[in-house]
């Protein structure tokens, strides 16, 4: 199979990754991943949800696609008055990704809130959320250190995602549209720094798909999320 961008099979896309995007979030990501953009800011409030122990506290996300995002104008979900099924789906995805980052005792009695809002989808936006997330996340904890709120970063690993899939029965690495949307299957992948997967969701779109063929998706996940890791640490530093 010969790619429409001419990448190799493992190759991800061109991935930018620009830190202190907008002005008053704590810790803000503008992420690039070939055509798909997402804007990731990371809010702090000093109060937990009530099903949080006392003395630890909580990260969650939030996820939505802007209207022009895509080829045709979506509406908006306050103009639906509900969060639409995939979003809501999505931003538990990226909360429980970010979640398995963080020391919550560390963090303290405080909830970080991630916005993840795609100005630009082409492929791809889940895992580029939960990669810039990351990167958002972790400004806003350095932040709170800087702040003298917290004494020490209460991160313990990093984390990103990617997609694999299999088109035309070649597995291939992080896929665009054009490749998605014609996949016979589709994974999305999302790894910590230690290679440990926090959550895979994969789909035979237009085929079954065997445990070998899904070694190979994970394997090649493992491979970009490795790439994006080195990534996230240009612009993070070693936290650990």
């Amino acid at each position: 199979m010969t790619r429409a961008d001419g990448r190799a099979a493992d190759q991800l896309r061109p991935v930018e990754i620009i830190p202190n995007f907008t002005k008053f979030a704590e810790g803000s990501v503008l992420i690039r991943c070939g055509d798909t953009v997402v804007l990731c800011n990371a809010s702090v409030e000093d109060k937990t949800p009530p099903h949080v122990a006392e003395g630890c506290g909580w990260v969650t996300a939030e996820y939505s696609m802007l209207p022009r995002a895509n080829r045709e104008r979506s509406r908006r979900d306050v103009d639906k008055l509900k969060l639409s099924g995939r979003s809501a789906e999505i931003q538990r995805l990226i909360g429980r990704s970010l979640r398995a980052a963080v020391d919550m005792r560390a963090l303290g009695e405080r909830t970080i809130t991630v916005d993840c809002d795609v100005l630009q989808g082409d492929g791809g936006t889940r895992t580029a959320s939960v990669t810039g997330g990351f990167v958002a996340l972790a400004l806003a904890c350095r932040r709170l250190v800087e702040q003298g709120a917290l004494e020490k970063m209460p991160l313990i690993h990093y984390v990103a995602g990617v997609s694999a899939g299999i088109v035309d029965d070649t597995p291939v690495l992080d896929l665009p549209y054009s490749e998605d949307s014609r996949a016979q299957v589709d994974l999305n992948c999302m790894m910590t720094e230690q290679g440990e997967i926090i959550e895979l969701q994969g789909t035979g779109e237009g085929r079954p798909f065997t445990v070998a063929e899904q070694q190979t998706l994970v394997s090649l996940c493992a491979k970009g999320c490795c790439e994006l890791m080195e990534k996230q640490k240009e612009i993070v530093g070693e936290i650990l």
